[in-house]
């Protein structure tokens, strides 16, 4: 879908190359432009001090790039890095907005030069206000500052961690409908523009329904453990043989009979204490004493079975190891083969989006540090000599 597009990809960890990853897969041409010394995400494993020949973090959200080390900071690297704007569609930069104006990299001074560039920006904070040049990854500013953290904790319970850059992820995911929107504006005006997104502007849409209760009535309710839930059918329940199951009721009154059929407790469908929601919230213990029991006599492939033909809306609770082999997933292309250097492939997770009958997988595996630096820089119309010139001086690598 993206073919001819050129995506510059001037960002680090995984945000902005999570963006560009996206694009990538659906086959835009992303140049990543890493400093000396490479993306400090290469390092995931060892900043943790674990010892790994593979970097499944790093490759996810670089698969199919080129890439291309220049030092931006010596004037031959700026002025490579100027000549690959002038050839592209799209820069995607994560630098904050206080270093990308002392480098002569901001929006301002780059559209002024390209006109028809789109500038795609993502940071942690936003390009305005006291904290736009705030340093911040997703556990900082999309999952505390966003109030996400709060709302996920049990009440008075402690704060608890994000899982590896699910923030980060989900802004990636922004940033690219921002893109794609600016590009058929440009592809009316012929004019590109400054595309704008953060991570906490990310978590507060991410995090709307509650932020929109908070806006709208000054409150919000506080997550309980499910002895406590306030709607006692929407939970988690446990089966004979170990398994969890979420379980979701829908608005109205129609699922609890069908629920009562299910389980086998058709008795207690009009008891007056469970019939309606209120009644329901009124007696939670005794509710939940008998729909425990209930879950707990049956197998999962029997409530399987016995969900499922009451049309009841249920997950089972998977493990991250269940979750990368689910049948289901498999089906619905959740899971990709990503091409590797030696030749083979590997399974990863599919960005978000699919596209039947195009091909919108991975391209190739990602680039190594400077995989491709000698061969971009011909490209941009480098004489040999030049590049072997910049390679002396630190400016490429």
């Amino acid at each position: 879908m993206l073919k001819g597009l050129r995506v510059i990809d001037y960002a680090t960890y995984i945000a902005g190359p999570g963006a560009a990853g996206i694009m990538a897969d659906w086959g835009a041409d992303v140049i990543k432009v890493e400093p000396p010394g490479g993306d400090p995400i290469r390092m995931f494993f060892a900043s943790v001090g674990v010892e790994s020949q593979i970097n499944p973090v790093f490759d996810m959200d670089n698969r199919g790039k080129r890439g291309i080390i220049l030092d931006t900071a010596l004037a031959d690297g700026r002025d490579a890095l100027l000549r690959l704007v002038d050839s592209a569609d799209v820069f995607l930069t994560n630098v904050r907005p206080g270093g990308l104006r002392r480098a002569g990299l901001d929006h301002d001074m780059l559209l002024r030069r390209c006109p028809r560039l789109i500038y795609a920006t993502i940071t942690g904070y936003g390009l305005n206000g006291p904290d736009a040049d705030r340093p911040g990854m997703d556990s900082a500013a999309f999952w505390a500052r966003s109030g996400l953290a709060a709302m996920f904790s049990p009440k008075d319970g402690d704060p608890i961690a994000l899982r590896t850059a699910f923030g980060d992820h989900v802004a990636s995911m922004a940033l690219v409908s921002g893109v794609l929107a600016a590009l058929y504006e440009r592809s009316t005006t012929g004019k590109g523009r400054l595309v704008e997104a953060s991570l906490l502007r990310t978590a507060h849409y991410a995090a709307a329904s509650d932020l929109a209760l908070q806006h709208g009535i000054g409150r919000v309710a506080s997550n309980k453990p499910r002895r406590l839930a306030p709607q006692p059918l929407i939970n988690f329940f446990k089966t004979s043989d170990g398994h969890w199951i979420s379980l979701l009721t829908r608005q109205g009154e129609k699922d609890w009979p069908r629920l009562t059929r299910a389980l086998g407790i058709q008795h207690l469908a009009d008891d007056p204490r469970f019939s309606k929601a209120r009644a329901r919230r009124d007696n939670r213990d005794a509710l939940l004493d008998v729909l425990d029991a209930a879950f707990a006599a049956l197998l999962l492939a029997e409530l399987t079975a016995a969900l499922d033909a009451e049309e009841i809306i249920w997950s089972p609770v998977l493990t991250p190891r269940e979750a990368a082999t689910d049948p289901q997933a498999i089906a619905a292309g959740c899971v990709v083969q990503t091409p590797t250097h030696d030749g083979g492939v590997m399974n990863a997770p599919a960005s978000p989006v699919r596209f039947p009958g195009a091909e919108d997988g991975p391209r190739g595996p990602s680039p190594r540090a400077g995989q491709h630096t000698r061969l971009v820089l011909a490209e941009l119309g480098y004489a040999e000599a030049e590049i072997d010139a910049m390679f002396e001086n630190g400016a490429a690598a």
